[in-house]
């Protein structure tokens, strides 16, 4: 399996997937999200990223920083797990300049099948919400 796979069941559901990161007590904390296939953007390798604020998710990732994701299509589903990393304004990502963050947010939300009328829109609610990239880095694919 490849990444490619998963990304192929989500591409119809607008990127849709669920995440799952780990709480402190070990309790399994989900949401869903928009996510796509991206180069990472310092090392070039292909990674599954998606944008993300808020409490929880963020803080489950900056101490554990490891993940499982899932798309599904009907009865077919696919899973990637992997470690990540995150690149936004409180947490910055080495050999990612600051001032490349919001065009790394457009490029994901692009990836993961977003489209946008007023890119200076998007990028205001990004450093307004203070969004943050979530690069997931596959150490295991699998599915049924």
């Amino acid at each position: 399996m490849q990444l490619s796979d998963l990304t192929a069941l989500s591409a119809p559901e607008s990127g849709l997937v669920v995440v799952a990161t780990s709480r402190a007590d070990a309790s399994i904390q989900s949401s869903l999200v928009n996510a796509g296939p991206l180069s990472h953007p310092v090392t070039g390798e292909e990674v599954l990223a998606y944008v993300t604020y808020g409490r929880a998710k963020l803080a489950n990732l900056r101490l554990r920083p490891w993940t499982t994701i899932t798309a599904r299509s009907g009865w077919r589903w696919a899973a990637v797990e992997g470690s990540v990393e995150i690149a936004g304004p409180d947490d910055p990502l080495p050999g990612v300049d600051p001032g490349a963050i919001p065009g790394l947010l457009r490029d994901i939300f692009v990836a993961a099948g977003g489209t946008h009328d007023d890119w200076d829109e998007f990028d205001a609610t990004m450093v307004r919400d203070r969004r943050a990239a979530v690069l997931v880095t596959p150490t295991r694919l699998y599915s049924n």
